[in-house]
Parts: C-alpha cells; sequence; structure tokens
C-alpha cells in the first residue's frame, strides 16, 4: 500500500485528488496540507511515501517544504504537481530533491501512474518539463562566466533589482532571470546573496 500526503493551499483541489485516488486498492490517501509547514508536521509524526507537493502556498512553500521533508525523512518521495513549468520553478524543485514534476492539466491515468513510479523511485516529468531539463543540461554548468553573466552579477553585488539590471544593460527581464540560473549553475549557488559570495571567493568580482 502507497501512503500519499495531498499537498495544495486549494481545499478543491485537494477534494478532487483525493477522489481520483480513493478507487485506487494500492493507493491510500493518510493526510491532506493546505501548505509545505503542515506537510513537513505530518511527515514527522507518521510515515508517508508520496507527497503529492504543489509549489506556491503561503508560510512554506513546495521548494522548501521538499528539502525539509528529505531532511527528516529521505525515504519519502515527492512528486510535485503544480500549475508552473518556468525554468526557475522546475530547476528549484529538482535541486530541492524531488522524484518527478508534472502539471495539474495532467490526466488522471498519468497522475495514477506517477505515484506509484515514484513510490518506485523512478523519475517522472511532464513532455514540457522534461524539455525545460534536457535544455539546461546542455549548456554549459560549471567554467567561467560569460561578459553578459559578469555584468549582471556585478549589478546583483551592487544590490540592483532584475528590473533595474534589465533596464542598465538594455535586456528583457526574463533574460536577467535566465542568466542568474546560469549564474547559479556555475557557481552551485542556491541564490542571489550566495552567488555573489562565492563569487567574491573565486575572484570574479573585485
Amino acid at each position: 500500500m502507497i501512503r500519499l500526503l495531498i499537498v495544495d493551499d486549494h481545499p478543491i483541489v485537494r477534494d478532487g485528488l483525493r477522489a481520483a485516488f480513493l478507487p485506487e486498492d494500492d493507493i491510500e490517501v493518510v493526510g491532506e496540507a493546505g501548505n509545505g509547514a503542515e506537510a513537513v508536521a505530518i511527515v514527522s509524526r507518521e510515515p508517508v511515501d508520496v507527497v503529492l507537493m504543489d509549489l506556491r502556498m503561503p508560510e512554506m512553500d513546495g521548494v522548501r517544504a521538499t528539502r525539509r521533508l528529505l531532511e527528516i525523512a529521505p525515504e519519502t518521495r515527492v512528486l510535485v504537481l503544480t500549475t508552473f513549468d518556468s525554468d526557475d520553478d522546475v530547476l528549484r524543485a529538482v535541486e530541492a530533491g524531488a522524484t518527478g514534476y508534472l502539471l495539474k492539466d495532467a490526466p488522471a491515468a498519468e497522475l495514477l501512474h506517477a505515484v506509484r513510479a515514484s513510490h518506485r523511485g523512478e523519475s517522472v516529468l511532464a513532455p514540457s518539463v522534461a524539455g525545460l531539463l534536457i535544455g539546461q543540461v546542455r549548456k554549459p554548468t560549471r567554467g567561467t562566466l560569460t561578459d553578459r553573466e559578469l555584468q549582471v552579477l556585478r549589478l546583483v553585488a551592487d544590490g540592483t533589482t532584475n528590473r533595474e539590471a534589465a533596464a542598465r544593460l538594455f535586456i528583457s527581464e526574463a533574460s536577467v532571470k535566465t542568466h542568474l540560473i546560469h549564474i547559479y549553475a556555475k557557481l552551485d549557488a542556491r541564490d542571489r546573496a550566495s552567488a555573489v559570495a562565492e563569487a567574491y571567493r573565486r575572484g570574479l568580482l573585485g
């Protein structure tokens, strides 16, 4: 029996998901949570095999919750189920340790398959998400920053926002975010502060 926890801040979504799993003999919904903090509390009290995790929630989002869940229960599998498939959302969830990443428009049969596959330790990705990750793998993830990436990083170090950096460099705010994703990967950093700190450590900023 697969013990499943549903985590979503919308009660109607949780109700719909619970109904989808009700007829399944091998899956038992053992709990529901409206945010990441509630999910962490439940998993700390009782064993859960698979957590169906939304990303954007109040109090504690899905990425932070995933990271914390895997600290307290490493054997638990986290399957992200969200409406968001941007590069940043996908990369942050995968880096946090999510086993899979599905979108909420997935058919019920695909969702059931994903839960079972996650329980077996297999990775399950929506096609659009797989494409994003393949694109990231094909890009250089280590080594020297490009001139543009250095320009963005210097502005970040000066405390500028993404919007301000975009205006100064005459590029879009989306381009700034993409450059930051590449910078984080190359510097093995999780956020702006750690990227700046690592850049100073490597002598990239002076």
